[in-house]
């Protein structure tokens, strides 16, 4: 499988764009249980421009009626980002010192499940959580800072390269 380079530049740069609208292009997930996985999807695909129509375990999107489960749901992206060994954009899971701009964090406000995704646009501090800044949707926010939320757990998903 060949890879290319993950573009954090344009992925950075879609997000800052549609942080706080809604690209038209893309189905408002928010009245069906949030908008904030499919707004990190779409990031993502800014990056990497390769999608993987894989009917089990793949991640793309037609329409709001024609995705894959990995496109809008939290766990289902972060398996997809984990284990694809395929086509799309391919991650890895990190500790906080090791994350980039153009990855992203999930958040578990329960601590049992991961329930929120963050896209990471901006660090000043990667050792503090009030100098790691993002983008997201359902909570709409740009430049907000990690540190502001409110939750039990934490991971952080590395975007290595793209499978083309």
């Amino acid at each position: 499988m060949d890879t290319k380079n993950y573009d954090r530049a344009s992925a950075v740069s879609y997000a800052k764009k549609w942080a706080l609208s809604r690209n038209p292009r893309y189905y408002n997930f928010d009245p069906v249980g949030g908008d904030c996985t499919s707004f990190i999807s779409q990031c993502l695909y800014a990056g990497s421009k390769k999608m993987n129509y894989n009917l089990e375990n793949g991640w793309f999107y037609n329409n709001g009626y024609d995705k894959s489960p990995s496109w809008s749901g939290v766990e289902y992206l972060y398996n997809f980002l984990i284990k694809n060994k395929s086509y799309g954009p391919r991650g890895v899971v990190v500790p906080q010192n090791k994350i980039e701009v153009g990855d992203i964090a999930q958040l578990s406000f329960s601590g049992n499940t991961f329930e929120h995704s963050l896209f990471i646009i901006d660090i000043k501090n990667i050792n503090d959580l009030n100098k790691i800044f993002i983008a997201t949707h359902t909570y709409d926010a740009l430049n907000k800072n990690i540190g502001e939320y409110n939750f039990s757990k934490i991971r952080f998903i590395h975007i290595q390269d793209v499978g083309i």
